[in-house]
C-alpha cells in the first residue's frame, strides 16, 4: 500500500448502476390490485413487488398516460 495517492490522476467513472437505484416509498394500493399482481407474479415466478416495479417502469419509459372516462 502506498503512503500517498495522487487523487487528481485517478480515473473516476460513474456508477454503472446509478440509473437503476431504487427508493423505498409507501403506497396505499387496493387489496384486490395487490392480489392481482401477486397472482400474476406467482405465475411468472417473480416477486410481486418486482412485477409492480417493472410495470411502472415500463409506463414511465414509454410515457404512458392514464386515460379515464367518467360516465
Amino acid at each position: 500500500m502506498r503512503d500517498e495517492y495522487d487523487i487528481k490522476n485517478l480515473n473516476p467513472r460513474k456508477n454503472p448502476y446509478s440509473k437503476r437505484l431504487k427508493k423505498q416509498v409507501t403506497l396505499y394500493i387496493n387489496e384486490d390490485t395487490v392480489a392481482y399482481f401477486k397472482t400474476l407474479a406467482e405465475k411468472k415466478g417473480i416477486p410481486y413487488q418486482t412485477l409492480i416495479n417493472l410495470y411502472l417502469s415500463d409506463c414511465a419509459e414509454h410515457k404512458r398516460e392514464l386515460s379515464m372516462n367518467w360516465n
